[in-house]
């Protein structure tokens, strides 16, 4: 009999990507979505049919703990993604993003624990660390939150390891640095440069010199679920990235030459983060992912460009390329 698998976040990016792996497996996938009066299930909309026809959909808010509760039982393994993620909306909002994150990673514990679940992986983030002491960043590197986002994705990945520790819940923590891909939303960078690099005279951009270290999203994908089939993983974190970094300005200049068209590059105040809030130099250590999980990045930075941008073009109807996304 396959897996019941839970993925909260379903209807995100790397969400519905994992959605649409576990499904290729023959897992049994609930993907458990925040309600909305239209009950619209974001990227869910945008897997082929026939991936989207065997994902059960459960409309919910991970607040509720009654409805998490509801979403996990007969679930055998759990893969806790749902999040507020966006940097800039949590400088405006900090009492959602962390009601939501924290709250919400603390529902989805419990639950997990009093539903005796097999295994849960709980998505972290890069930005947990802030920008980097030493670098490259190991996962003993100390955690240096700069933005409530990030302070929230720390509290959240405290909780699962107290969790671990407190009552043996088999949690993984899974770091992934700055994931990209088709079906990215104009919120991150990378979607962001190409929406404008193809349709605009020119791409606009915050600070140029911060460096992020890039994973495309598939090989993200693959290292959630080497997690979790890893016992050697629970109860601690482990980072997915490339161990290679490039500066914003280098990224949106190499995108600008792959579509082939010559666009000027412009730094644009209203897109600066605060100086103290932003995260200057991101790079990962990624050997232990090596060790404890087998994992290690398959697809190059340029290959993954190049498919995203494939993707875009297919789908920009889908970007307001003149409007600054947060």
């Amino acid at each position: 009999m396959s897996t019941q698998v839970l993925v909260t976040g379903a209807a995100g990016f790397i969400g519905s990507h994992l959605v649409e792996a576990l499904v290729r497996q023959g897992a049994r996938v609930r993907a458990f979505v925040r309600y909305n009066s239209a009950h619209r299930t974001g990227n869910l909309e945008l897997l082929p049919p026939d991936v989207r026809a065997e994902v059960e959909v459960y409309l919910g808010d991970l607040r509720d703990a009654d409805a998490v509760v509801r979403a996990m039982r007969g679930v055998e393994r759990v893969y806790h993604l749902g999040a507020v993620i966006t940097i800039p909306y949590s400088y405006q909002h900090p009492r959602e993003v962390l009601d939501v994150n924290v709250g919400g990673t603390l529902n989805v514990l419990i639950a997990a624990r009093d539903l005796g679940v097999e295994g849960i992986a709980i998505a972290s983030t890069s930005e947990v660390y802030g920008t980097a002491q030493t670098e490259p960043i190991s996962e003993q590197h100390p955690l240096h939150p700069q933005s409530p986002y990030a302070a929230s994705k720390a509290a959240a990945d405290a909780l699962a390891i107290s969790f671990h520790a407190a009552y043996g819940l088999p949690v993984r923590i899974v770091r992934p640095f700055n994931t990209f891909g088709p079906r990215q939303s104009a919120r991150a960078v990378i979607p962001t440069i190409i929406s404008q690099a193809l349709a605009r005279d020119e791409v606009r951009l915050g600070a140029l010199h911060p460096t992020r270290d890039l994973t495309y999203v598939t090989d993200t994908v693959r290292g959630f679920l080497l997690a979790m089939a890893s016992s050697e993983a629970i109860g601690r974190p482990v980072n997915l990235g490339t161990g290679r970094s490039i500066t914003i300005g280098d990224l949106a200049r190499l995108v600008i030459r792959l579509i082939g068209r010559e666009v000027p590059l412009v730094s644009e105040a209203a897109r600066v983060r605060p100086e103290t809030s932003e995260v200057l130099r991101l790079r990962s250590d990624n050997r232990l992912a090596r060790e404890l999980i087998g994992w290690e990045p398959q697809v190059s930075l340029e290959e993954g460009l190049q498919r995203t941008i494939a993707w875009m073009r297919d789908h920009l109807h889908l970007f307001d390329p003149g409007r600054y996304a947060y």
